[in-house]
């Protein structure tokens, strides 16, 4: 709620327009967790999504726009991450669809 003086008119120097804080800190941690942390890539995605979406708060002007730099950051970290992770995630499949049919059963076995 605003701060209307008896008048009901805005106190002087206030627009009465309120912004959301911005979260940089918390996506930018999230984006490195999910980068050095691969099994929690999750987190990595997390940022991603977070930091798209304040992003264009911020263009729009609905988010202060003083973290940017650091949800940036996460923004990128959180892509690293997730990209890392679905590289793993697809040879562990690779390497447990090649185990799992013993297609290398010949070769394992000299």
């Amino acid at each position: 709620m605003d701060e209307r003086t008896a008048t009901g008119a805005l106190p002087q120097g206030t627009t009465g327009r309120t912004t959301k804080p911005d979260r940089g800190a918390m996506i930018l941690t999230f984006g490195i967790i999910g980068l050095v942390v691969t099994c929690l890539f999750f987190l990595g995605t997390i940022a991603w999504v977070l930091a798209y979406n304040d992003l264009r708060e911020m263009k729009n002007g609905t988010r202060d726009a003083a973290g940017a730099a650091l949800t940036k950051a996460g923004m990128i970290c959180g892509i690293i991450g997730t990209a890392i992770a679905g590289v793993a995630i697809l040879w562990f499949l690779f390497v447990l669809l090649i185990v799992g049919t013993g297609i290398l059963g010949g070769l394992c076995a000299l």
